[in-house]
């Protein structure tokens, strides 16, 4: 057990919190690593209008160990002139948080777990979760099955190499011998390299050798399979836990975790196809969203230069690559395994728009008495002097100007833009009462007043400068001058370089320095000191920062930077869906009692916040801040109807504290709901303190008029987005350039945009995507791509693959089945009914298919399934084409009973039962349905 919820990363970030003192830390004594380098004396560094120091404030702190002392990156001498990316999985390699452990934390690379030690590195599997924290928490923590390294290594500590986009190698020496060994994400290889010494490979238990080849054996440890790989002509020698082989003068050996034992040929073809690097590029095209993720390799041996790769759940429902039947358990959900050395996502591209678009549901002399009550406040920042409550301040003004706008109430705009810049510019001028200072050892940027761990451990530089970010958008949306680089728009690029740099090259900042582009999502810890890894709670503030991106870069020209933010806030959303929502409900381990989490953690995810466990907080955490950037989450909403439920429940009712942040979360899936919920207070609340009543009015009245988003629609502008009531569809765009264009919608509509002005028009919808059923209201589902059963009927068709039979007869027996899930059913048996099926499946020009069925009830969600019917199979003809297979074949063996359903889970698997080559399935239309006998 793991008791990460007793430590933090960051303190919160609410005035309702309790004292620090009141919260528990780890008790680990540390031990300073010596203070860091300072120049002479301050100076302050010109940025067009603006400025920031070379050295903190006095009386102010940089990066410290737990007890204080200062800290600086523990990396090699090859590597100290490179920036670190401080907020990383693997962070602790660098930032010894603790002065006893000068190796590292657990780290989560997934499907492997690992920590560095004085003997090597520990390599884990854990395959099975955890519920920790009186049922708040999974973790699937790391357990070393096995450390590798070299015999006899005592390294007195790990340092970081190199690093790329998400590999990482840690460094071991002794003053004899010398270990580095390249590690990632999703990767299943450890590759390693040393010298003075044989391989070493320590169990934790006795293994048991399934395969000896000489230099290639295969071991199975706490039921985990692992292959071991040295030089050719080398032997691995096994006597009880220890693994040895002489490298007969070589320097290389791997280690690979393997999904089966019959999977050894397989990955022995890439056991010395070393990876050397990681890279992802993205493009922003005509509304999708595209990236390519590539390893480099160097043939050790041999001459290839192929590998494995373990593709994340957010990753594969994006990809129409090829994969492997081979599978991963992670705390994020199967991981799938493609053969190659890269691999290719796309998505709808998610718009921002500076506001919602102007409605007749909004009375306009209302709306100005609202936006009069912000702008005329005796203090509009609410007495905010750190980064982050100043931050917050800006933003709640941000929302109101376009709002402002809209209304044609120009004074009131103007007003708030002139307390924006005023407070900004204060920021980006050293020498006052706050001021930005850069840390050369660390190559980060810091605000002071710094909050919540901002300066001494690095945290939440994501958090707090994305309000900066988007303020200074929507005020370059106004005043281009302003945001001009010989002005202020200096400052503005130092920040997002600080926290959402683009480039790899940069001497100054490091890469993404908080974004995990294979993960998916930002991490907030600096240090990543922690026995469950690193952690992320607020993913909507990093969101915020990837909305600020676009929305910047749209205004001052910068379309780089303008797709960096689509990429961003893309990828980020598909996590945020299923790693904090669980929308598909395939992610979270059913002995887990939540629909969602405050906080994702490598190990796995928490119900809970750093300050609180009310559950108002955990639930709109992951809103906060609402604005033209949230209305990605509308993409599933049967989660956020799920979501809002859930948090009544455990609140013991509606909202009360944050209900302004709750209403506008749940009118993006349900406008009606969340305006009758505004109508029955009728204005009399307190607004969360980065809210006001001005945009949560108009934001609920505008859905309430427009309808929820409809994301199944996208914009070739980025700033762009779709709306959906009663059958009708509106558009909105908001043109930053400086010529008129044309907007166009997947859904062929064109949308004329003047130039610096935002448009709206509408037409003939299709339906309104509206609030999808849950699950329990219905008894037909449709197959969905990523294992999931539906009832919605608005997500798009596609298909699955079913894996091959291996030439070996399965009927009967599922075989590496394609498995479709739904979780949380209610129902009673309908009197004659029986369970009915029509999917469309295609074998190709392949002879001798035969796709197989099986349905099979879990009553009660216990994990185990009462009921299965498993139904004959279809031979498939050779010949190209969709045929369809129904329950008409009829049953082939039924064990268990139906009986009432109580917050059950059904399941649909199909398989090949005969054949020697994959098949296809329809997904996401009428032709891939599963209607089950219960009402």
């Amino acid at each position: 057990m793991i008791e990460v919820l007793l430590v933090r990363t960051s303190l919160p970030r609410l005035a309702s919190r309790p004292a620090a003192a009141t919260l528990l830390a780890i008790a680990v004594a540390a031990v300073g690593l010596g203070p860091a380098a300072s120049p002479a004396a301050a100076a302050t560094i010109p940025a067009g209008a603006g400025s920031y120091s070379d050295t903190r404030p006095a009386g102010t702190s940089g990066p410290t160990t737990n007890t204080g002392a200062p800290v600086t990156p523990k990396v090699t001498t090859a590597a100290r002139d490179k920036p670190v990316p401080t907020n990383d999985w693997w962070s602790s390699l660098a930032y010894q948080r603790y002065g006893d452990n000068p190796y590292s934390t657990p780290m989560y690379g997934h499907p492997l777990t690992y920590q560095a030690k004085a003997s090597g590195l520990e390599v884990g599997y854990p395959t099975t979760p955890a519920i920790v924290g009186d049922g708040r928490q999974y973790e699937y923590a790391h357990k070393a099955d096995l450390t590798v390294g070299l015999s006899g290594l005592n390294s007195p500590d790990t340092k970081a190499d190199a690093w790329s986009d998400w590999t990482v190698t840690p460094y071991w020496a002794d003053g004899s011998r010398t270990f580095r060994a390249t590690i990632g994400h999703g990767m299943p290889f450890v590759y390693a390299k040393g010298s003075g010494g044989d391989a070493r490979i320590t169990t934790a238990s006795t293994p048991t050798v399934f395969s000896d080849q000489g230099n290639v054996l295969g071991i199975t440890v706490a039921g985990h399979h692992y292959a071991l790989f040295a030089p050719t002509g080398s032997d691995w020698n096994v006597s009880g836990t220890a693994i040895t082989a002489g490298l007969g003068g070589k320097d290389y050996f791997s280690l690979a975790v393997l999904p089966s034992t019959d999977a050894l040929a397989t990955y022995r073809k890439y056991a010395f196809s070393f990876v050397t690097g990681s890279q992802v590029a993205w493009q922003s095209t005509g509304g999708n969203v595209r990236a390519t993720y590539s390893l480099t390799t160097e043939a050790k041996e041999g001459t290839e230069r192929g590998t494995l790769q373990a593709l994340y759940r957010h990753q594969w429902l994006h990809t129409t690559d090829a994969l492997t039947p081979y599978t991963y358990v992670s705390p994020r959900g199967t991981m799938k395994v493609r053969e190659s050395a890269s691999f290719t996502t796309s998505q709808k591209n998610n718009g921002v728009v500076p506001a919602l678009p102007a409605s007749s549901g909004v009375d306009k002399a209302r709306l100005a008495g609202y936006l009069n009550e912000v702008a005329n406040a005796s203090d509009p920042f609410s007495g905010a002097a750190d980064t982050y409550w100043t931050g917050k301040a800006l933003g709640r003004l941000a929302q109101l100007v376009p709002v402002a706008d809209q209304i044609g109430q120009t004074a009131t705009r103007d007003k708030l833009l002139g307390l924006m810049k005023g407070r900004l510019q204060e920021w980006f001028t050293a020498g006052g009462a706050s001021e930005f200072s850069y840390d050369k050892d660390w190559k980060t940027l810091t605000g002071y007043p710094a909050s919540y761990g901002s300066d001494t451990e690095l945290n939440d530089h994501h958090f707090h400068y994305s309000y900066y970010v988007y303020a200074a958008a929507i005020i370059a949306q106004y005043d281009q001058a302003w945001a001009a680089d010989s002005a202020w728009g200096t400052m503005i690029k130092h920040l997002i370089r600080d926290t959402a740099n683009a480039s790899r090259t940069d001497s100054a900042y490091p890469f993404l320095r908080g974004f995990d582009v294979y993960a998916g999502h930002s991490w907030a810890s600096g240090h990543q000191g922690f026995a469950a890894g690193n952690n992320q709670e607020s993913s909507s503030e990093s969101i915020n920062l990837s909305a600020g991106l676009v929305l910047w870069g749209a205004a001052t020209g910068d379309t780089n930077l303008r797709d960096l933010g689509s990429f961003l806030l893309t990828t980020e959303s598909e996590a945020i869906t299923q790693y904090w929502f669980d929308a598909s409900q395939q992610v979270f381990p059913a002995s887990f009692g939540h629909d969602t989490v405050g906080m994702v953690w490598g190990s796995g995810g928490a119900y809970s916040t750093w300050w609180t466990a009310n559950p108002e907080e955990i639930h709109g955490i992951n809103v906060l801040p609402v604005t033209g950037g949230s209305l990605h989450l509308a993409r599933e909403k049967a989660a956020i109807k799920r979501n809002i439920a859930e948090m009544e429940r455990e609140n013991g009712g509606p909202a009360q504290e944050w209900r302004d942040l709750l209403w506008q979360f749940e009118s993006l899936s349900d406008p009606a709901a969340a305006k009758a919920k505004w109508d029955g207070v009728n204005g009399n609340y307190e607004p969360e303190q980065g809210e006001s009543k001005a945009h949560t009015y108009h934001w609920i009245n505008t859905l309430n008029t427009v309808g929820a988003p409809d994301m199944t629609v996208s914009g070739d502008l980025p700033t762009s987005a779709v709306f959906s009531k009663d059958g009708v569809r509106t558009y909105t765009a908001h043109n930053h350039g400086s010529t008129a264009r044309t907007v166009t919608f997947s859904d062929g509509k064109t949308l004329s945009v003047p130039a610096r002005s935002t448009a709206t028009s509408t037409g003939p919808g299709g339906g309104d995507p509206g609030p999808d059923p849950d699950p329990p209201t219905g008894n037909t589902f449709r197959l969905k791509s990523g294992g999931v059963l539906t009832t919605a009927t608005t997500d798009p068709a596609g298909t699955d693959t079913i894996a091959s039979a291996d030439g070996v007869n399965r009927d009967g027996t599922p075989y590496r089945p394609t498995v479709y899930e739904v979780k949380k059913v209610n129902g009673k048996v309908a009197s004659g009914a029986a369970t009915a099926f029509r999917l469309r499946v295609d074998a190709g020009t392949k002879v001798g298919l035969a796709p197989q069925v099986r349905v099979s009830y879990d009553l009660t969600g216990d994990g185990t399934f009462d009921r299965a019917e498993t139904f004959r199979y279809f031979a498939t003809d050779p010949v190209n084409g969709w045929e369809e297979y129904t329950q008409a074949s009829g049953t082939r063996a039924v064990t268990g009973s139906l009986g009432e359903l109580r917050n059950g889970t059904v399941r649909l698997e199909i398989w090949n039962a005969l054949g020697n080559g994959t098949s296809q399935v329809q997904t996401g239309t009428d032709a891939a349905v599963l209607k089950i006998p219960y009402v």
